[in-house]
């Protein structure tokens, strides 16, 4: 049985998902934006940022985001961005798909991660990797115009949004451009923590 298509970010609570520059990933905002996940064990474990690390709910979701995940799709941006600033074990440890024009071949990491070039648009991209992800979930990784390519395709069956206490006032917003009139939500979940507030939407068409 096949799987969902899913996506799993942080939102600032105006409703942007990163700065409007790559040059300013791992800024003041965008850490503050991703302040909660840091402290994570499982998180800390994954990209090999030392022992310790905080558990409770928040480490839980993490884990579990990770676990169901068989294979994901991506963005050249956020591939770009994340190719500057990931450790050599790359933190998927499942198949990756970049959606992108540039012809590569697949680049394997220590790890399991391997990322696969994809050219010819969203589609081939998630069929792609449906297969290699088996019974297990697909995430759509990003960037927010990829996921929201996915959405208004009506490709997505749910996601999870955990809503930061912070404001950006100006970046890259995720729902900017977002087909209202076709995709409808329900809520099936919403788990204040400590440090967000973690919201979970099955999506459907109108």
């Amino acid at each position: 049985m096949a799987g969902k298509v899913f996506f799993s970010v942080s939102m600032s609570l105006d409703g942007y998902i990163a700065p409007g520059s790559a040059g300013e990933l791992m800024g003041r905002q965008w850490m503050e934006l991703q302040r909660w996940i840091f402290p994570q064990r499982f998180f800390r474990e994954n990209l090999k940022l030392g022992g310790g690390g905080e558990e409770g709910r928040d480490n839980d979701i993490v884990r579990e985001t990770f676990e169901r995940t068989g294979a994901s799709v991506m963005g050249k941006r956020m591939f770009d961005a994340g190719e500057r600033m990931w450790p050599e074990e790359a933190p998927f440890h499942t198949p990756v798909f970049v959606v992108t024009h540039e012809r590569r071949e697949p680049w394997e990491r220590p790890g399991g991660t391997v990322f696969h070039f994809v050219g010819d648009g969203v589609g081939t991209a998630l069929d792609q990797a449906r297969a290699a992800a088996g019974d297990r979930d697909v995430r759509i990784a990003g960037g927010a115009a990829t996921i929201l390519q996915y959405l208004n395709a009506g490709l997505v069956d749910e996601f999870s949004i955990a809503l930061s206490p912070v404001l950006f006032g100006a970046g890259i917003r995720l729902f900017e451009g977002v087909d209202a009139d076709r995709v409808a939500l329900e809520r099936t979940g919403a788990e204040p923590t400590e440090r967000v507030t973690h919201l979970t939407y099955t999506v459907r068409e109108r």
